[in-house]
């Protein structure tokens, strides 16, 4: 009777052994000793130092193992990584020390009337249990929603039209986008101020701001969406073209169904791009202090106005109040960008 020996599983060879993990635990360890022993020893103080001290030694005690096992390649390797490591500590630290902050500051003026109540009848002097964000959320929520209704086509139809008909006005357009993604937020805010506000109504609205918000949502989407687009192999419109489809019927039924995540995600990016812009809204909200369901009647609060005019009293309930403002602000966002994530991904059946 013959043995049927099981096909061993097929290995990554990017992934490190465990008799690698061991030596980069015991290069970080040996890195920490000497950083603690150097700023205990030398006029080197503080977090920085220490910081700066432990990636310096952690390069060379790591060149220094690889070369004595490896030689010179696998020295260099080393030095390369460890670079690659700083970087990329550089990029994070900053990311963790932001969300640190503002869940620590943040948490302190959480409770439940925060989301039912709202600031009619409270000052930001007042005691934290009073009051709360329900005007500004729902202000949020329905500029976003107005300005993404408007730019949504826009976006994506520019995007169409830079990837899949490519006509003479395709270069001017893409500069012109590329241009509007660097536009300062007050510029917007300023031109639907000189636009819209004084010479049509003459009063301060949500409607306005969503307009001054879908000029800042748009290159966004579009930028997005183009890359996107250009990501979806030529093959597709090829057989959509041999099938004897035009080529609207082409972009709709074939290369608009095979990039939907990614559309999807140029969307949420796009949201995440415009909550929380403060200089446009403070021109043309007027950042009303009670729930208004109706954008383009009387002034509507948004979040970042909340937060702005409780920086701007500076005692401390109101600072309290703009810290538990802006973690709202930041889970909003942070929920975005992982529903961006997880839409973008593609789910493939078993």
């Amino acid at each position: 009777m013959s043995t049927v020996i099981a096909p061993p599983k097929p290995g990554k060879p990017w992934k490190a052994t465990p008799k690698q993990r061991l030596t980069i635990l015991g290069i970080y360890l040996s890195a920490a000793l000497v950083s603690y022993g150097l700023v205990a020893v030398t006029p080197l103080k503080g977090k920085l130092a220490y910081f700066v001290v432990f990636f310096c030694a952690s390069i060379v005690i790591d060149f220094i193992l690889s070369y004595t096992q490896r030689g010179m390649a696998s020295a260099k390797d080393a030095v390369a990584r460890g670079l690659v490591t700083v970087g990329m500590t550089l990029a994070v630290l900053p990311i963790f020390s932001i969300l640190f902050e503002v869940i620590k500051r943040g948490y302190k003026g959480l409770n439940l009337g925060l989301f039912t109540n709202d600031m009619s009848v409270t000052s930001v002097n007042d005691p934290i249990g009073n009051g709360g964000l329900l005007h500004a959320i729902t202000g949020t929520v329905i500029m976003v929603a107005i300005a993404l209704i408007v730019a949504m086509p826009i976006g994506i139809l520019t995007a169409i039209y830079l990837t899949e008909i490519r006509g003479k006005f395709a270069a001017p357009i893409k500069f012109l986008v590329q241009a509007m993604s660097g536009v300062p937020s007050i510029v917007a805010g300023l031109f639907i101020l000189s636009s819209y506000v004084y010479p049509i109504t003459g009063s301060l609205s949500g409607f306005a701001g969503s307009l001054a918000l879908m000029i800042l949502m748009i290159p966004t989407i579009a930028r997005t969406s183009e890359e996107v687009l250009l990501l979806i192999p030529n093959d597709l419109r090829e057989a959509g073209v041999a099938l004897g489809g035009t080529q609207w019927r082409t972009v709709a039924l074939i290369v608009i169904p095979a990039a939907k995540s990614g559309l999807v995600t140029a969307l949420i990016l796009g949201i995440a791009r415009v909550a929380g812009e403060t200089a446009p809204l403070v021109l043309l909200t007027g950042g009303g202090e009670a729930v208004n369901l109706n954008p383009f009647d009387g002034p509507m609060g948004s979040l970042p106005i909340y937060i702005w005019k409780c920086f701007g009293q500076g005692t401390e309930e109101s600072i309290t109040r703009a810290w538990s403002g802006i973690l709202v602000l930041l889970v909003i966002v942070l929920a975005l960008f992982i529903a961006a994530r997880f839409l973008s991904e593609r789910k493939v059946a078993k």
